[in-house]
């Protein structure tokens, strides 16, 4: 019987893969038949989900999955794109090759999660690596609300984004190391605003209609 981790793995990596599409419900009676676990534990992922807004959960209705807007996914990346190449000069000050080291482990994983196929964790990698840049700026205010934008880009980038959107074609991570190594303010600012801009261009903007799931057939052992 699988335990609630791995229903959640399993069910935000359907997500992230459009398995289940933006606007797909997600009844737990047939979830919990699925998996083969009771409606609690079923609930319980759903709340999960719903908090890193990946799930939107309604009193009377249920829950389904979150489907940002056309013009929500383009004013997160704009939001993005205007904020954090700002913070360059003030991460840089905190720069030191400790922190180098530590954000080249990040893109081995990043790297490791794209060469296996894994979307959903790649995702995530990505989006934690620029929130936890942010944070190294020292500015918390601006890095907590960088970091909701990033929950919010993993949603956009599922429902609307390619395999390039988190890969190589939208800039490799390390590229952007390599210039805050040699503390190149503006060419790091500059990386970080294409880098971005390459995200936003790579996304699909267009709606798609709910497919009828069989979550048997999904998540069935």
């Amino acid at each position: 019987m699988p335990n609630d981790e791995n229903i959640y793995r399993q069910m935000l990596k359907a997500i992230v893969e459009h398995q289940l599409p933006p606007g797909a419900r997600l009844p737990e009676d047939r979830l919990s038949e699925a998996f083969g676990v009771s409606r609690t534990g079923i609930r319980k992922v759903l709340q999960r989900l719903a908090l890193e807004h990946f799930v939107v959960i309604e009193k009377n209705k249920g829950a389904h999955v979150s489907r940002p807007s056309e013009a929500e996914a383009s004013e997160v990346l704009d939001s993005r794109i205007l904020i954090e190449p700002q913070l360059i000069p003030a991460l840089l000050m905190n720069w030191n090759p400790t922190q180098s080291e530590r954000f080249r482990a990040m893109t081995v994983e990043e790297k490791q999660a794209e060469e296996d196929n894994q979307l959903a964790d790649a995702i995530q990698l990505t989006a934690r690596f620029h929130y936890e840049l942010a944070t190294l700026s020292g500015n918390q205010v601006l890095a907590s609300f960088v970091e909701q934008l990033c929950y919010r880009s993993s949603l956009i980038l599922a429902a609307y984004g390619t395999r390039g959107s988190v890969g190589c074609e939208c800039g490799d991570h390390s590229q952007l190391l390599d210039i805050l190594d040699q503390g190149n303010e503006v060419e790091a600012q500059t990386w970080m605003q294409h880098h971005l801009q390459h995200i936003k261009s790579s996304l699909i903007l267009e709606s798609k209609p709910e497919e009828n799931i069989d979550f048997n057939r999904l998540f069935g052992r």
